[in-house]
């Protein structure tokens, strides 16, 4: 298969595994603690992190790149799976699916950042317009009022476009799941303490159903997913393969329905297509097409 073909290939395949996360953390949240949840995968994905390592005997990464590790690690780590955790303890995933449609662009933006491009006016006009429809959903959704959720969820989206971008960068040096091995390793001394904390006092309580929406967390979202994601995203590039995610919010829309039964609302529907349009137009802009065919 040609480089670009497989690139896409990969990338599809991480957008298809990352599409779940909100219903099975939706599942998860109902009798777990989601900051159990949000960190206690990383701790899940780290044991098979370590195991992977050690059998392939990796390249202990540089002291410039486990600085590197440690920011990727802010991101996918720590950052987005915990502020998505506490936001679907209080609202549907369906509702999080429109409101995480800006991931590609996030992930875009500092992938034009990091590689030191500036986007213009015609990159610019779409974000605005598209953040503003954002707003605007969450506002009626709420009620007339932003939901604590909202804003949990547009720092999630903020967190993972970094962690996105730095570590599909991080993935042409040192590979695509050495990456996020390593940055899951690091973060062990970080996470223990508070999933400890929060850990079920009986975990037999717990439902099966929630188990098994941690368990997917835990083994598909945080750790095998990225196998094939900064895979995609260092032999196609950032913003190209990041592209992908646009399907994203229409998957999870999906998964929501057929998984927690959950109904999906025409107004859910409107705002996922208008981030849609929004991101599309904005990945058209002169700025943002050299950065696709840029690979390095």
């Amino acid at each position: 298969m040609p480089e670009s073909r497989q690139s896409l290939a990969l990338g599809l395949l991480g957008v298809f595994c990352f599409s779940l996360t909100l219903p099975a953390t939706r599942l998860a949240v109902v009798d777990l603690d989601p900051t159990f949840v949000g960190l206690g995968r990383a701790i899940i994905a780290a044991s098979l992190a370590a195991v992977a390592l050690s059998a392939t005997k990796a390249t202990i990464p540089t002291r410039r790149q486990w600085l590197r590790l440690a920011t990727t690690a802010l991101g996918v780590v720590i950052g987005y799976p915990l502020l998505s955790s506490l936001a679907m303890k209080s609202v549907p995933a369906a509702h999080g699916a429109v409101i995480v449609g800006l991931i590609p662009l996030s992930t875009a933006l500092f992938g034009a950042w990091l590689a030191k491009e500036r986007p213009g006016p015609f990159f610019w006009l779409p974000t605005i317009v598209g953040s503003a429809a954002i707003v605007a959903f969450s506002f009626m959704a709420g009620a007339g009022a932003l939901q604590t959720a909202d804003f949990l969820l547009l720092g999630s989206v903020i967190a993972v476009g970094f962690g996105y971008a730095e570590g599909a960068r991080l993935s042409r040096e040192i590979g695509a799941w050495q990456t996020i091995s390593w940055a899951l390793l690091l973060s062990v001394p970080v996470l223990l303490p508070p999933v400890i904390m929060s850990a079920p006092a009986d975990i037999f309580a717990v439902r099966w159903t929630s188990l098994l929406g941690f368990a997917y967390v835990s083994v598909v979202s945080m750790y095998l997913a990225f196998f094939a994601w900064y895979k995609g995203l260092s032999m196609g590039g950032i913003a190209r393969v990041g592209q992908l995610q646009l399907l994203q919010p229409f998957l999870t829309l999906a998964g929501a329905a057929i998984m927690l039964g959950e109904s999906v609302q025409a107004s859910q529907v409107i705002a996922a297509v208008v981030v849609l349009c929004c991101v599309a137009a904005g990945r058209k802009s002169p700025a943002v097409a050299a950065a696709i065919i840029q690979k390095h």
